[in-house]
């Protein structure tokens, strides 16, 4: 809302002419969602002791992480709130699409929600089943593809990667159910990669700020005719959500990292992945997030290879699924596999920005 509050000034103050530029306000939301997550972590980590709000271990992980039992968790809420928080602050609370990604990413961290506090109560892992969880995200998937594609008329072309001239134009109905599963496919598979300390945020960090570019470039009438991607008129105002969701996550990072003093949680895994998804699909960039995410597909996908195969052939293709607890039973050091699929994650953007030239 301080863009609301001081912009107006710039008729009186030129220097407040400075704040018309997304470029700018994401610097801001940056800086202040790191604040906030900075100065906000001690705090809630001492109340999520004092409640005994503590992560519960599955058995069948790796007995190294029976360690972590009582480790605050529900980590997300510093993250979401921060990021949401910076981005009402310094976005256009008129720009439909901000507002859109910001009830998103509140929809599925709800659902986090609830399924972390079924598991505290219930204890060892149980909290949602998984068509629960399901059900409840393709619902609110739905009805946010619903109000972008039938209420607002958005566009329905489909943006290619590596080709020039293919945007193919998709029905609508069609459109609908195609963001739906983006949604859901991104929240489930940040949430299968949030299994050691540190390891799902730096990805998180990596593709947001992918789509930062993407959705600043994709705002920008003369960047995107240059480059020949769709223009979005008002895409640029969800580069201040995405830098505020880097800098947020940055911030709970300083707590998360090894040995982590906080968890994400699924309030956290699932609103960032549906807060990603959102912003790929406004973006008009779907079919990027794949590789700007390779790291939550490789993880997503070993889970679905290991579960049909050992259902086939009752043999696993893997020591353990997801991906990470593989190569951590091979003998490598949590913090090593942390670092090295933060490598990956840093290669699978930099292709995917690559995307904007090479085609």
């Amino acid at each position: 809302m301080l863009y609301i509050l001081l912009f107006p000034l710039h008729t009186h103050y030129v220097g407040f002419n400075v704040l018309r530029y997304e470029t700018f306000r994401s610097v801001l939301a940056g800086l202040a969602a790191l604040a906030l997550a900075l100065g906000a972590g001690p705090r809630l980590i001492e109340r999520f002791r004092a409640a005994h709000i503590g992560q519960t271990i599955r058995e069948e992980v790796p007995q190294s992480h029976q360690k972590k039992a009582g480790t605050p968790t529900m980590g997300g809420l510093l993250i979401l709130s921060t990021a949401l928080i910076a981005t009402i602050l310094f976005a256009d609370p008129a720009n439909p699409y901000v507002w859109l990604a910001i009830l998103v990413t509140v929809a599925f961290g709800a659902i986090g929600f609830t399924d972390d506090l079924l598991k505290l109560r219930r204890g060892k892992g149980q909290g949602l089943s998984g068509p629960q969880k399901l059900m409840w995200q393709f619902a609110c998937a739905f009805v946010a593809a619903f109000v972008l594609f039938v209420v607002l008329r958005f566009d329905t072309t489909l943006t290619v990667p590596f080709f020039k001239n293919l945007h193919p134009n998709l029905p609508r109905w069609f459109y609908v159910l195609f963001a739906m599963f983006v949604l859901v496919a991104c929240s489930n598979a940040v949430n299968v990669t949030d299994g050691l300390d540190g390891l799902a945020i730096g990805p998180v960090m990596t593709v947001a700020f992918c789509y930062w570019t993407f959705t600043y470039v994709a705002g920008n009438l003369k960047f995107s005719a240059y480059l020949d991607i769709p223009h979005v008129v008002g895409a640029g105002e969800l580069a201040i959500f995405c830098a505020a969701l880097i800098a947020a996550s940055l911030g709970f990072l300083w707590y998360n990292a090894y040995p982590a003093s906080m968890m994400m949680g699924d309030v956290g895994a699932l609103g960032l992945g549906g807060a990603l998804g959102i912003v790929a699909v406004l973006a008009k960039q779907e079919l990027v997030l794949p590789i700007a995410g390779g790291v939550f597909v490789i993880e997503a996908g070993s889970v679905i290879l290991q579960r049909y195969y050992y259902k086939a052939t009752h043999r696993r293709i893997f020591r353990m699924a997801p991906l990470h607890h593989h190569f951590e039973l091979g003998g490598w050091p949590e913090t090593q596999v942390v670092v090295r699929f933060w490598i990956i994650s840093i290669v699978c953007g930099l292709v995917a920005l690559s995307t904007l030239k090479l085609r």
